[in-house]
C-alpha cells in the first residue's frame, strides 16, 4: 500500500480520507484483496484521522502513556479490491466515552465511490501496565468535538 493524499480539512467527528494504492503483495492467489488487509487498513486510516488533526499517536502513546487497544472489530465486504486499484480509507470517530472509542470506517474505490468495506473498531484505554483507565482530558479535543458529550 502506498500513501498518498490526505484530506485535513475535517474535524473531529467528521470523516477524514486517506488514499491507498493496492499492492500486488496485498492480495490473495484469486487476485484480490486478502481479507485481513482491510483490517491494517483501519489502523491506516485510524493514525491518518489523528495525524491531520495535529496528533502523531506515536507521540501521544509516549507522552500520556495512555494505549488504544483493539477490543473488538467489525468488517463488512461488500465488493472486492484488486491490485493497483486506488481506494479512500474514510474514518471518524463514532462514539467517545472516558474508557472507550469508536472509530468507524468506509473503503471506496477512488474512482467509481463504490463502496468496497466498512467497518468499526473500538477500543478501550490503558495505561502504561494495561490497565483500563480513562482518557487523559488534555488529549479528547483530537477526537470529540466540543459541542459533543464526553458521557
Amino acid at each position: 500500500m502506498s500513501l498518498g493524499s490526505s484530506d485535513s480539512s475535517t474535524g473531529p467527528h467528521e470523516w477524514s480520507s486517506t488514499e491507498v494504492r493496492v499492492r500486488y503483495a496485498e492480495t490473495d492467489q484469486m487476485g484480490l484483496v486478502y481479507y485481513a488487509n482491510y483490517l491494517v487498513w483501519f489502523e491506516v486510516g485510524r493514525a491518518e484521522y489523528c495525524r491531520q488533526r495535529g496528533l502523531v499517536y506515536r507521540d501521544f502513546e509516549r507522552d500520556a502513556q495512555t494505549y488504544l487497544a483493539v477490543a473488538e472489530v467489525q468488517c463488512r465486504y461488500h465488493t472486492p479490491a484488486r491490485y493497483d486499484d486506488v481506494l479512500i480509507i474514510r474514518t471518524r470517530v463514532e462514539s467517545f466515552r472516558k474508557r472507550l472509542i469508536s472509530f468507524q470506517y468506509e473503503i471506496v474505490k477512488k474512482e467509481s465511490e463504490n463502496l468496497i468495506a466498512e467497518g468499526k473498531t473500538l477500543h478501550v484505554v490503558l495505561n502504561k501496565n494495561g490497565r483500563p483507565t480513562t482518557f487523559p482530558a488534555e488529549y479528547t479535543h483530537y477526537f470529540v468535538d466540543s459541542r459533543a458529550s464526553q458521557g
